[in-house]
């Protein structure tokens, strides 16, 4: 029962990641209506933006050998707040002179600005191809739970999770941008009658989308304590996945998908590292033969 218990910490600190790059992949879709492949590329940015800013506070704190707590937080925000911006300018200038054009248009630029974010910084001296060692910004120290070994990084990774995440959610539900969000989302033409900034909606949508995918970036490079600039393929790819099993377009969706991701991968590489790997197109199939909208998903009929 112990090593069962053991499994889920870990599936649940690899699902909480997931689970913040899923909710950026959702949010563009469901307000936009297109898959934005370079999202992935944003958890890399943000890991290696905390890895120099962190350089840069070293210098600083190198005596004590840690970061305090409040360091941390505003390393943390320069990341997601620059990663953010960086979407923005994406945004700006990939996406939105085809937004009117063929969804196939905008698919085919998404992979090519995916390409160019993994290459371009690649090419820079300061970058290059080598994986870098990610800093220790929170302290580690290991409880012992009934034989269930829990430290604090884990802990704090969890809970910064899920205060984002409910953040989102009251954000999107419970304010006047989020209202202005389900607007555009349900028809950009009217919302713009309406006196609603369409631009500026779908910009604030994409730097909220970049900034989480900066922080699933930052728990996932302190997990496995590693940066590279492909980084963020695979890990895209697998939320992608795990917002389309919980229903693409629905932030609840989002979260879910991301933690039954996590949860299952951590299960199935206990059996096998194999099957971890193919888990979850496994369960990706699954769903689609049964509930093709995905978990929380609803099919919608498009009039012709």
């Amino acid at each position: 029962m112990s090593t069962l218990m053991q499994f889920l910490v870990y599936g649940l600190q690899l699902g909480s990641v997931y689970a913040l790059l899923a909710l950026g992949y959702t949010m563009v879709y469901g307000i936009v209506g297109m898959i934005n492949f370079a999202h992935g590329d944003f958890l890399m940015i943000g890991a290696l933006s905390t890895f120099f800013i962190a350089q840069l506070f070293s210098q600083i704190y190198a005596a004590s050998g840690s970061y305090p707590a409040l360091v941390v937080l505003v390393i943390i925000l320069i990341a997601m707040v620059g990663t953010g911006f960086i979407g923005v300018g994406v945004e700006a200038i990939a996406y939105r002179p085809l937004r009117n054009r063929p969804k196939m248009s905008a698919l085919i630029t998404a992979v090519g600005v995916s390409m160019f974010l993994e290459n371009f910084p690649r090419a820079l001296p300061f970058i290059g191809p080598s994986p870098r060692s990610f800093p220790a910004l929170f302290p580690s120290i290991k409880f012992n739970l009934s034989g269930v070994m829990i430290s604090t990084t884990q802990i704090i990774m969890i809970a910064l999770s899920l205060i984002f995440m409910l953040i989102l959610y009251n954000v999107v539900n419970k304010t006047k941008i989020g209202m202005q969000m389900r607007a555009v989302s349900m028809d950009k033409n009217a919302a713009q009658l309406m006196g609603i900034n369409v631009n500026q909606v779908i910009s604030i949508t994409f730097f909220i989308g970049a900034a989480l995918a900066a922080s699933s970036g930052i728990f996932y490079a302190s997990i496995y304590p590693q940066v590279d600039v492909y980084m963020g393929s695979w890990l895209g790819t697998k939320s992608f996945i795990a917002a389309v099993i919980g229903g693409i377009g629905d932030i609840r969706g989002a979260m879910l998908g991301g933690f039954i991701m996590g949860i299952t991968e951590i299960l199935a590489t206990s059996i096998n590292s194999n099957l971890g790997y193919a888990i979850g197109f496994v369960i990706l199939i699954l769903i689609l033969l049964f509930k093709p909208a995905g978990i929380m998903g609803k099919l919608t009929i498009d009039k012709v």
